[in-house]
Formats: C-alpha cells, sequence, structure tokens
C-alpha cells in the first residue's frame, strides 16, 4: 500500500495524495492522515511541551511515581520518563506512537492543559522528535519511555537550571511563581496539580538511577530479588535495585532507556551521586514525607556574615554538580562527591572533591 501511495503521489502529485475532496475555489477537504499530522505539528512546539504530555500519558496509565530523566548533547535533548503505571503489552508499543490509539475507550481527562486521552499525544512527539520508543514496559510494571528530539526543530527554554518558587494566587491557593517555563517549572506545576496522587521526580540519568534505587530498595523483598535470573521479568523501576556490581548496573539502566558509564555506575554503588527529592519537595522545601519543616534563616543573628540555610546549600550543590559538567567534559575529570558549599566571613566557598585516577 505504501508503494501504491508514493506511486501515485509521483504520478499525478503529492498535494492530490493528501486532498479527499476538492471543494472548488481553492478549497480542499483533507485526508483525515494529513489533518493529523498537521496538528500534530501545533501540538508539539517546543520540549517541555513533550515533557507536559509524557507526564500527563503516565498519570492517564495509573502511575503515582514518575522519574524524569533529562540531558542534553549538543543540539540534541534527551527526555526518558519512568513510571510505575499500567504499562504497555510488547505487541503494541509501536502501535501507541499511532494517531488515535488510546486505553481511554469511555473516559477523557480534562485539566488545565487541556482534554487528554484523543490517543494524540504519543502521535505528536513521534512525528515532532528525532525518536520516540518505549525503551522498556511490563503490563502492570509500569514503563519507561525515551524521546529524543533535535532543539533546532524543537526548541527549549535558554535557561534549565533555574527552578521556580511557590507563590499564592489572589484566591490564596499556591501555584508556581516566576521563572522561566523550563522542564523543571512543567515538572513543578504538574506535580502541584496531581499533588497527593504522582509523585514527580526530575533529574539526569544518573541521578534517577540513585534515587530510584534509594527510595525502592528499602521497600522490596531482598530474598526474593537475589535470585532473579532476568531482570526483565521485575517491574521496570525494580529492575534499577537488582544490580549487583557496577557492570551489571549499566546493563540495566541501559535496558530501561537510561545510558550511564561504568564510572558512573560505580559513584552510584558508593553512594557519591545522592538521590534527588520529589520536585514538590523541591518547590515547596520540605522534606518528602511531609513531616518537618526547614529551619528559617536568622539574619539577625550576625548581619556581618552570610548563613546559608541547609536546604539552600543543598540545592545550590546540586546546582553546581550540574554546571561541573562543562568542566568534567572538556578535561575528562569526575567529581567523586557533591560539591560542599561553606560560609565563611564575607566570602562563599563552593569546593568540588576531584575524583582521582587510579596509578600504574
Amino acid at each position: 500500500m505504501g508503494d501504491l501511495a508514493d506511486f501515485v503521489s509521483d504520478v499525478i502529485g503529492s498535494s492530490a495524495v493528501r486532498v479527499e475532496e476538492n471543494l472548488g475555489d481553492g478549497f480542499v477537504r483533507l485526508v483525515v492522515d494529513e489533518a493529523e499530522r498537521r496538528q500534530a505539528r501545533h501540538d508539539i512546539r517546543c520540549v517541555e511541551d513533550v515533557v507536559i504530555e509524557m507526564l500527563r500519558n503516565a498519570r492517564d496509565a495509573g502511575a503515582t511515581q514518575v522519574y524524569v530523566a533529562t540531558g542534553r548533547t549538543g543540539t540534541q535533548r534527551r527526555v526518558v520518563m519512568l513510571d510505575d503505571g499500567c504499562g504497555v503489552p510488547a505487541a503494541l508499543q509501536e502501535q501507541i506512537f499511532e494517531a488515535r490509539v488510546t486505553s481511554k475507550l469511555d473516559t477523557v481527562h480534562e485539566d488545565r492543559w487541556g482534554v487528554h486521552g484523543r490517543g494524540m499525544a504519543l502521535f505528536s512527539i513521534r512525528q515532532n522528535a528525532e525518536d520516540a520508543h518505549v525503551a522498556a514496559s511490563v503490563p502492570g510494571g509500569g514503563s519507561s519511555v525515551s524521546v529524543m528530539c533535535s532543539c533546532d526543530d524543537v526548541p527549549e527554554r535558554a535557561d534549565q537550571s533555574t527552578w521556580p518558587a511557590l507563590a499564592t494566587d489572589d484566591e490564596e491557593r499556591q501555584t508556581v511563581g516566576s521563572g522561566p517555563h523550563n522542564i523543571a517549572r512543567t515538572c513543578c506545576e504538574f506535580a502541584l496539580e496531581e499533588r497527593g496522587r504522582v509523585q514527580v521526580f526530575l533529574g539526569s540519568a544518573a541521578e534517577v538511577v540513585a534515587t530510584v534505587r534509594s527510595r525502592l530498595s528499602s521497600s522490596l523483598d531482598e530474598t526474593g530479588i537475589l535470585f532473579v535470573d532476568d531482570p526483565s521479568s521485575l517491574p521496570v523501576l525494580e529492575r534499577l535495585c537488582v544490580a549487583a556490581d557496577a557492570r551489571e548496573l549499566v546493563e540495566t539502566a541501559e535496558g530501561v532507556g537510561l545510558p550511564i558509564s561504568e564510572r558512573t555506575a560505580h559513584r552510584i554503588l558508593s553512594g557519591a551521586i545522592r538521590p534527588v527529592r520529589s520536585v514538590m519537595a523541591r518547590l515547596t522545601h520540605r522534606p518528602d514525607d511531609g513531616t518537618g519543616r526547614r529551619r528559617p534563616v536568622d539574619l539577625s543573628r550576625d548581619r556581618r556574615s552570610l548563613h546559608i540555610d541547609e536546604g539552600d546549600a543543598e540545592e545550590f550543590s546540586r546546582l553546581m554538580e550540574r554546571a561541573f559538567s562543562f568542566i568534567a567534559d572538556r578535561y575528562y575529570v569526575s567529581l567523586e562527591d557533591a560539591p560542599t558549599v561553606r560560609s565563611t566571613g564575607d566570602r562563599l566557598v563552593v569546593t568540588f572533591p576531584l575524583l582521582k585516577e587510579d596509578e600504574g
């Protein structure tokens, strides 16, 4: 059928293939496929649109935990989203990227971003991305969806490091305050909208692996996972917890769409790469369990020097660790631990502990 369409297009022109009916006076009725493609191009206009559509998909799949791993290399932005939702059967992992394919036959979800459930979100993403595929999925055991975008075709906000602050609107409701409309803000807005239903975590691939292992390992039955021969038989998130050494962790992470190096895997296993807090915890400056409050900074205690709150120092340390990639990529060095932030008198000192290479 594809060869026939190509032949017809070559003979009578591609415009005729896109038209169902010529109405005259310059008006035509498009075929459904062409109308869908045009709408899909409009639905996704930036990387942040990709992220929100993937988050809404995970929510509609029944996910309560969503992990967003993202990173940029040159002009390419990768977004990998892992969740503990209902999963996708192997036979349908390609078809879900086709137009009008949905599991929501009788229901749609209308939220602040519009109507969801038409079966067009993943189709729109694939139409605009360089690559979009299901990296791993188990029916009833969650999914991992990987998307690669060219920022030349699907632009993103220039500032991807700034996190928004929590604000209050005119009706005394909490809302996401000022800041660039970047990936972090998108995740915060979604997490605030779905507060109490879906937890969202955002970080690099390495941070997501470390976070999943930290959050799930304590709740898993260790005697059960010790004798697992095939990690792919486990729920997607649990697979990251069964790796016994760095090499196995690299293979397992790659299998769920999170490429990491063996050196990074060693750092994860040693605890050098710290888990990230949920985006709601970062937005509200509270612990993940919501049981405590951070100690407010006492500015009157000593006006002669800067006293940084522990939570702010930790967040600043994470920003510095990400910024260090500029040096790491050019000089082939790595951090042994997270940067330390210390205020002394009229100075703010950030220390980057470098990983020492083995000699010999």
